[in-house]
């Protein structure tokens, strides 16, 4: 006969707790593609090809996730995003 042996483990599981938010924009037909792009640039911190990028996803999809992390940290960004003319929110 053979044994077998179980072996029990305790496992430790963090949970990232805030850090689901993100800042969505949305198209509309105001703002310019070089508008758009410029303020993820200053406002997100985005690269040329980041802005680009969601530039493209916002006015194809309809819109995208431009930023996330902890809601404190977006709000002021998603403030400038909305004083830049821009649609915006956190969800």
């Amino acid at each position: 006969m053979s044994t077998i042996e179980k072996v029990q483990e305790e496992v430790l599981v963090e949970e990232l707790i805030g850090i689901n938010n993100e800042i969505v924009l949305y198209n509309d037909d105001v703002n310019t593609f070089d508008h758009v792009i410029e303020t993820l640039i200053r406002v997100c911190q985005h690269t040329s090809e980041q802005a680009e990028q969601c530039a493209i996803l916002v006015h194809y999809k309809g819109k995208c996730t431009v930023k996330t992390g902890h809601f404190d940290e977006l709000k002021p960004q998603c403030t400038q995003l909305l004083e830049a003319g821009l649609s915006a929110e956190i969800i």
